[in-house]
């Protein structure tokens, strides 16, 4: 987790110099992703349209004739073990948390694991909402696998991160960010229905690229107020299964309904309410936009998203703000918006090809200029999702 590597060299050569030699030395790697749009909708069993980004969690492996977990990562600089039958103590937000809970997960689901020593290294930035715990998750899981002798499954593998995140560190989250990470194809981004788990690749059009826009303003969800915004999406539906009995979540309500019990709630949980129901219409929406390459629409929806998770549901900041409505006023960007769950982080922009550097230097200028925070902007690319690297 944290900084770039060469993913042919680095991770084997560290893993060698801490753990020595080893015949079967492999390397998995799982991508970090942005989320287009569709946001705090995967918890309410909505839609979601992530898009798999070409920066990944490595993890350099080898499997042990022992029943331990060994673990170094690079960017910490600390290596950690634990008893495949201890695993539950390694509960916490700790980066170690993430790979112990990994195997807590598929060890407690039935699947028998071997030891490992593993070597983690990466260039998806940490805290920054580009998911690099999804992506620790799933290329942790993809070396167990592999290392264990276990078919590669990237749902089962999702709905075990999310079980991770949920059960083991402590964050409410719901199944987008390890689907991404697990079930992307080359060059696609991912329409993603979070009730039944059923997908849909999307190409994405050549002549756009995703800008990721890191604002330097750092969150940590498990400590932030995100467990509080699906607190209110849940007590929403426990007052609209009043009205409507057959509701199972905000996915199954239409504006028209929920105005018809605003009188029942309060402002806060109804302006969170209407933030879900509308944004849920998004994904399917923005998927025929890029279908169709219409750009212009794709930019329109994806700042009605930002204003609507900005006004009504309170997760953006003043950095992410700012960042987006500066790149909304260069001629290159269609539209801009926060991705992930907000509280600092990261936005992403929808820009030409052709010009998106130009785009990089000038917005990022504009925005160091006002913000004295250690920012990054950088092009990304839509990839595939977790795998094995074959040697060179």
């Amino acid at each position: 987790m944290g900084h770039t590597g060469n993913p042919m060299e680095d991770p084997r050569s560290r893993f060698r110099d801490l753990f020595g030699d080893s015949g079967d030395l492999q390397i998995a790697a799982a991508p970090g992703r942005v989320n287009l749009i569709g946001e705090h909708t995967d918890y309410n069993d909505g839609w979601v349209f992530p898009m798999a980004i070409d920066r990944h969690i490595w993890v350099a492996f080898a499997g042990r004739t022992d029943s331990i977990l060994r673990a170094h990562s690079a960017a910490f600089n600390e290596t950690r073990e634990i008893a495949l039958d201890d695993l539950a103590s390694a509960r916490g937000s700790h980066w170690f948390s993430y790979v112990a809970g990994m195997a807590w997960a598929m060890s407690s689901s039935g699947i028998p694991l071997t030891g490992i020593d593993i070597v983690v290294d990466g260039n998806v930035p940490v805290g920054s909402g580009l998911s690099s715990s999804a992506a620790l998750e799933m290329a942790t899981a993809r070396a167990l696998c592999e290392a264990s002798g276990i078919g590669w499954h990237p749902k089962k593998m999702a709905r075990l991160g999310q079980k991770v995140e949920n059960d083991f560190v402590g964050v409410n989250c719901g199944l987008m960010d390890q689907m991404a990470s697990a079930a992307s194809q080359p060059d696609c981004a991912l329409l993603l229905d979070c009730r039944s788990l059923e997908t849909e690749a999307v190409r994405f059009p050549e002549e756009a690229t995703i800008v990721v826009m890191d604002t330097g303003s750092r969150r940590s969800l498990a400590a932030s107020t995100y467990n509080d915004r699906r607190a209110s999406c849940d007590h929403a539906v426990e007052i609209l299964r009043t009205v409507e009995p057959d509701i199972r979540a905000l996915r199954d309500v239409d504006r028209d309904l929920l105005e018809s019990a605003r009188s029942l709630m309060d402002n806060i949980t109804f302006r969170r309410a209407v933030h879900v129901v509308e944004e849920n219409l998004r994904p399917g929406a923005m998927a025929t936009a890029l279908r169709e390459a219409n750009l212009e629409e794709a930019g329109r929806l994806m700042n009605a998203s930002h204003a609507s998770l900005r006004d009504l549901y309170g997760v953006s900041g003043k950095e992410l703000n700012l960042i987006t409505d500066l790149a909304r006023r260069h001629p290159a960007c269609f539209g801009a918006r926060l991705t992930g769950a907000g509280f600092g982080g990261c936005a992403v922009a929808l820009v030409e090809a052709e010009t998106a550097d130009a785009f990089i230097d000038e917005v990022h200028a504009s925005y160091t200029a006002q913000v004295d925070l250690p920012s990054d902007f950088f092009a990304c690319s839509p990839v595939g999702g977790a795998r094995l690297i074959e040697p060179s």
